[in-house]
């Protein structure tokens, strides 16, 4: 992985991803403390980053392999962005999903023209399935995060953060940014390497399932004890991928960990402060820099608020709790 796969990725979904802008509040200011910015991939095509590198991986295949159709495992936002670029492209999508995805993601990914097949999260191997069906099937597997060609695409959203802050004169930040398996904050930290060395990547991710925190504590990838009990389904995997760990552990500081209750708060204040709707993983990283910024150090702090695909009921319950 390097900064020339992910600046070719960005020439490749250019025209084709959304380049999201940086939103600011005062409000939000006032509660972090400091100077708050919001890069919002909820308003990505499929409603988060994923989109970038599905399409990153899809436009790199060879015409004749990608024909035959790919195949992903996802929780529900890389399975649309998968959706979404097979159909763009002209070829076919199987997606594996966990059945206690939110009924929205499921259903969003079969309008898009994906076959869905379900699996209990808690009994079965997701990866094992994947390879089965795609082994069967003659079809291509379009990892969600350990893929160097997804870690490409979904870097192009560290050089917008870069080309974006510089415009307004900020070359030193901590950049936050909801973590699972480690595919997006990977990537943003290879492009502010390149393009913004004077930014730090912080992963975040929900109580109980801080593999990513545990894991650069202790030098070695860790596995989270379980595999459901946060409502921010988006970022919970079972350990950091083996192409995004070597990065995240180069280029990181220390890990952030939220409680769910806090994604939630944090969901209300992004909707009444910047108008914008995020899932519980997606507002994972403003939870961070709204109401645990005590171990950062920057007088700014860049949020990605990587996902906005929640269930209606859930973001009215956000929205009840703590709405103002």
């Amino acid at each position: 992985m390097n900064i020339d796969m992910i600046e070719a990725a960005a020439k490749r979904i250019d025209g084709k991803a959304r380049r999201t802008p940086l939103l600011s509040s005062p409000f939000l200011d006032e509660i972090a403390g400091r100077r708050v910015l919001v890069k919002p991939e909820c308003l990505q095509h499929t409603g988060s980053f994923k989109f970038r590198g599905a399409w990153s991986a899809l436009s790199a295949l060879d015409p004749d392999i990608r024909a035959k159709g790919v195949i992903a495992f996802s929780s529900g936002n890389h399975a649309q962005g998968v959706a979404l670029a097979a159909r763009e492209h002209g070829t076919t999508a199987v997606i594996v999903m966990p059945s206690d995805a939110p009924e929205l993601k499921i259903n969003n990914t079969k309008a898009l023209g994906a076959e869905v097949i379900l699996y209990d999260r808690a009994t079965e191997d997701r990866d094992e399935i994947g390879a089965r069906l795609a082994g069967e099937r003659g079809l291509t597997l379009i990892k969600p995060f350990d893929e160097p060609l997804v870690v490409a695409g979904q870097g192009t959203t560290g050089l917008e953060i870069a080309q974006q802050a510089a415009e307004l004169g900020v070359t030193q930040a901590e950049v936050l940014v909801p973590c699972g398996g480690g595919g997006l904050t990977s990537g943003i930290a290879l492009a502010l390497e390149a393009k913004a060395p004077g930014m730090k990547v912080h992963p975040v991710e929900p109580e109980g399932f801080d593999d990513v925190a545990r894991s650069l504590k202790s030098g070695k990838i860790e596995q989270n004890p379980a595999t459901t009990g946060s409502i921010c389904d988006a970022i919970i995997t079972p350990s950091p991928g083996v192409v995004p760990f070597p990065i995240l552990q180069r280029l990181c500081g220390a890990g952030l960990v939220v409680p769910d209750d806090d994604c939630l708060r944090a969901m209300a204040e992004a909707f009444t402060r910047l108008k914008i709707v995020t899932e519980p993983g997606g507002a994972s990283a403003l939870a961070a820099a709204l109401f645990h910024g005590e171990t950062l150090q920057s007088d700014t702090v860049i949020v990605v608020a990587s996902g906005g695909n929640v269930d209606a009921a859930l973001f009215s319950q956000a929205l009840a709790k703590y709405g103002k």
